[in-house]
Order: C-alpha cells, then structure tokens, then sequence
C-alpha cells in the first residue's frame, strides 16, 4: 500500500516543536543519548524554520508606487537591518599633568 508523504509541518508547528525540545533540554531530566538526539533534531527544525522564513522573504513584495494605469508597482522585497550599529564615543577627561595617575 503506498502511505501519503506526510505534509511539511509549518513554520508554527515547528517552532513549537523546537520550544519544547528546548525547554526539555534545559529542564535537565533528559538522558544523553535521550538530549543528543533531541538537540539533532532541534537543529532540523531550526534549519526547516530557516528555509521557511526565507522562501517568505522571497514572496514579499515591496509597493514602489502606482503607474499611469494606476497598478501597483512592486519590486522583490530586499533584506536588510533597519538599525545603524553605531557605538558611542567613550567620554574619557584628559588627564591633568599635575593630576596622579591612579592604576585602578
């Protein structure tokens, strides 16, 4: 008898799946091989979530604006960070000539 293929679980199945590896995980009530082989399969389901996340990213569509038949442009969504990684200046006096140098 052929069996149906099982459907892919979806992103929110998995992510569940995968929190309740990791709460197993750190409850510390897991054996060894009982741990390894949940870690493994915490990291297919963090591979699966991965890919799921990026064919979403794929089908994103960025509205640009209307042309002159009024349909909307779109263009492929681009992935990018919105926040700078700007590190604030350290504020440091200068230290006075007849100031002692303290070593702490």
């Amino acid at each position: 008898m052929n069996d149906p293929t099982p459907a892919e679980p979806t992103f929110e199945q998995s992510l569940l799946d995968l929190e309740r590896i990791v709460n197993e995980l750190e409850d510390g009530q897991t054996g060894l091989e009982a741990s390894l082989a949940l870690y493994e399969k915490g990291i297919h389901l963090i591979k699966r979530c991965h890919t799921q996340l990026r064919q979403a990213e794929q089908r994103i569509l960025t509205l640009t604006g209307i042309d002159e038949e009024g349909q909307a442009v779109v263009q492929p969504f681009e992935h990018s960070a919105t926040a700078e990684n700007v590190k604030p200046e350290a504020k440091r006096g200068k230290k006075k000539e007849t100031e002692p140098e303290i070593p702490f």
